[in-house]
């Protein structure tokens, strides 16, 4: 593959809902330009862009893959994305780089949830968008109500650029609204036929709501447009071009990946009305010195890190050193490719706007720009969304726990959307991702470092604290066996503090515990607070007087003022009504206004309150609070009562007492596990 240079690249984000043939149309366009000899099929597990053990098991994609091809003297990088929500950080990520998007929609399904959330984003970052309505040779496709479905929901002026010839299995080629030709598919080749006699009516209808958009797209065509003058072929083209650019009109074209039907045409739009990667760079990009940003990262059990990057300024080149502009080290840069799915073609330079990659970068990861040392250049990077389900793992053998954390960090370069933890409270391991099926791959690929590990429940940090008083209590160490005895004797007063965590004070008089004891004490009541005398979880907001005591000359130690003072923590925690309490969180919860009755109810059953809400478009912005408890399950609950267009953010807020009932639960429950430990 030669070098082309920007004019000639095109940068294209193919996404969709899942199951609307994202990656059976990639696969077509591969077969297409010539990359394979043969279609590949996902059922048969022989694809370009789904290559990974977890996809070919799953049948999904589950990675972005870049696939580079080359179409009439233009280089078409193809970067297919998954289309379960799960997996929306690979799409955001693609979001970044691509100067357009084929939103491809099945003809059966319509508009699908992820089809309305990538618009939506594509919407803010101004993305061109053409879509593709898929699978039109199948049972019950429709591409007029497709079409229609994509406008009454959908932003944007959309208007379809071809119209399908046949329905459902009879499906067999599609009309141009734009040269007025029409072409029959036989076997994937194409034969120009007249255009069918029925379809006249529909033909003009349709071609006419397709003009209309192009004068939009120039101020001179629209002039000329409202004059009542007939807009020339060229005219029309030009007009496409700009409304597509600009992203106010979406060109809708119609074929089927499988069948490999107008996939050539779909070729055809992207080389020729799909914008160059000039068209979203500025003006003095092309004499900047080079940047790079890394947008994807992935960990090759052979190769080591493979990182995709996209020029942004200059021209990038091999076997050099460059400087992370993110972390302010220089980084070794070897030999650059281009990618094929899973093959490697070695390029020596990639021009601006280009999309490669490069392999075993030591200090760079996703979201980090390359450049010069001197440039001054610090490239956007890529806001990714938060991580919302929880799973807790254990680690099956003693090897498997040895290599877990080393493996846990590959996986952590390559996926920006996934969290791990080490509670030093619960003493668990967490791996917090985007759902079930994003945790259940992670588990997956943890197997191919050689580390198996099972899931567990999610413990809850709670805590223990008093609600009332007690004083005078006693804690005495007092111990005789032969040569220095130990004895250490404290009195202690004890209260709720409900502004800190623990207050220490003495008042001690006459020396009956001397002062070089008192910092044991102290020490002592800290020291016992880690394991509460209700469920052995960590005690907080208590205030411990030291009043009294008695020491021994001889026997008394450090040691034994500390075990008296744990001695008498534990009593005055008995006397002073102890209780559980439990982390509650600020929730944030976007959904749109018809699920927010939903939302409510579902809410009140999770010992949740709702503190307010705000309109956020034709979204509410939900605010509540509810107990941890609740809510580690939440992502999967909110997903299934609003279909996946619902997203909530929560953070801590404060700790509140545990309800007896489920109180009594936790205890009992806790005092079971010490006993089997």
């Amino acid at each position: 593959m030669k070098v082309y240079p920007s004019a000639k690249i095109r940068n294209v984000g193919v996404v969709a809902h899942q199951g609307a043939g994202k990656t059976s149309l990639t696969e077509a366009l591969i077969f297409n330009t010539g990359v394979t000899s043969r279609l590949g099929r996902v059922e048969d597990g022989n694809t370009v862009a789904d290559y990974h053990p977890e996809e070919l098991k799953r049948k999904s994609t589950v990675n972005t893959s870049l696939v580079a091809v080359e179409w009439r003297d233009h280089k078409i990088n193809v970067i297919d994305t998954p289309g379960f929500s799960d997996f929306f950080g690979e799409v955001v990520s693609t979001l970044r780089v691509a100067d357009s998007l084929v939103m491809v929609l099945d003809a059966v399904g319509g508009v699908e949830v992820s089809t309305e959330i990538i618009w939506e984003q594509a919407d803010e970052k101004s993305i061109p968008i053409i879509a593709f309505v898929n699978k039109l040779d199948r049972e019950n496709a429709d591409f007029y109500k497709t079409l229609e479905a994509m406008q009454n929901i959908l932003t944007r002026q959309i208007v379809p650029v071809q119209l399908p010839i046949g329905k459902e299995s009879g499906f067999n080629g599609v009309v141009d609204l734009i040269s007025l030709k029409a072409y029959q598919y036989n076997n994937g080749k194409s034969a120009e036929i007249p255009v069918p006699a029925e379809m006249q009516d529909e033909v003009e209808h349709y071609r006419e709501m397709m003009i209309e958009a192009a004068a939009e797209g120039d101020d001179e065509i629209t002039m000329k447009y409202l004059d009542g003058e007939e807009l020339t072929t060229e005219e029309i083209i030009l007009g496409l071009k700009e409304g597509l650019r600009m992203g106010k009109v979406v060109p809708v074209l119609a074929g089927s990946a499988t069948k490999n039907i107008a996939i050539d045409k779909l070729l055809d739009m992207l080389a020729d009305y799909a914008p160059s990667p000039l068209a979203h760079l500025s003006a003095d990009a092309v004499s900047a010195p080079p940047a790079a940003l890394i947008f994807k990262t992935m960990a090759d059990q052979f190769v080591g890190r493979i990182s995709m990057f996209k020029v942004f300024s200059g021209k990038l080149k091999g076997d050099c050193t460059m400087y992370n502009a993110n972390k302010g080290v220089d980084e070794k840069v070897g030999q650059l490719s281009t990618m094929q799915g899973k093959t490697s073609i070695p390029l020596a330079e990639f021009d601006l706007g280009d999309i490669g990659t490069v392999a075993k970068l030591t200090s760079t990861v996703t979201g980090d720009t390359l450049t010069t040392r001197d440039s001054g250049i610090l490239l956007e990077g890529i806001d990714f969304p938060e991580p919302t389900l929880t799973f807790a793992i254990v680690a099956k053998t003693k090897a498997d726990e040895d290599k877990l954390g080393n493996a846990i960090s590959r996986l952590l370069e390559e996926d920006p959307t996934l969290r791990f933890e080490k509670n030093a409270e619960t003493r668990q391991t967490l791996i917090t991702g985007m759902g079930e099926a994003h945790l259940n791959i992670i588990i997956d690929r943890l197997k191919k470092f050689n580390v198996e590990v099972s899931t567990v429940e999610v413990k809850v940090p709670y805590r223990e604290t008093i609600r009332g008083t007690a004083q005078n209590v006693e804690g005495k160490h007092k111990k005789q066996s032969g040569g220095h005895g130990q004895y250490g004797h404290v009195k202690i007063d004890i209260a709720p503090d409900p502004e800190n965590d623990f207050t220490f004070e003495e008042k001690i008089f006459g020396g009956s515990v001397p002062k070089q004891y008192i910092p044991a004490v102290e020490k002592g009541m800290r020291e016992s607070m880690a394991e509460g005398i209700l469920a052995g979880f960590p005690v907080t907001n208590i205030k411990i007087t030291l009043t009294d005591g008695s020491y021994h000359d001889v026997d008394s130690s450090e040691m034994a003022f500390k075990i008296a003072a744990n001695l008498a923590f534990k009593a005055a925690c008995a006397q002073a009504k102890p209780i559980l309490l439990e982390p509650v969180m600020d929730v944030d919860i976007l959904v749109p206004d018809q699920y927010m009755g939903d939302i409510m109810s579902d809410m009140n059953t999770k010992r949740g309150r709702i503190m307010g809400m705000e309109k956020h478009g034709n979204r509410q912005l939900i605010h509540a609070q509810a107990p941890l408890t609740e809510m580690y399950r939440y992502s999967i609950d909110l997903k299934s009562i609003t279909q996946g267009r619902g997203k909530f953010t929560m953070k801590f807020s404060r700790y509140e007492e545990v309800p007896s009932m489920i109180a009594d639960k936790v205890i009992a429950q806790a005092k079971a596990d010490k006993e089997n430990e």
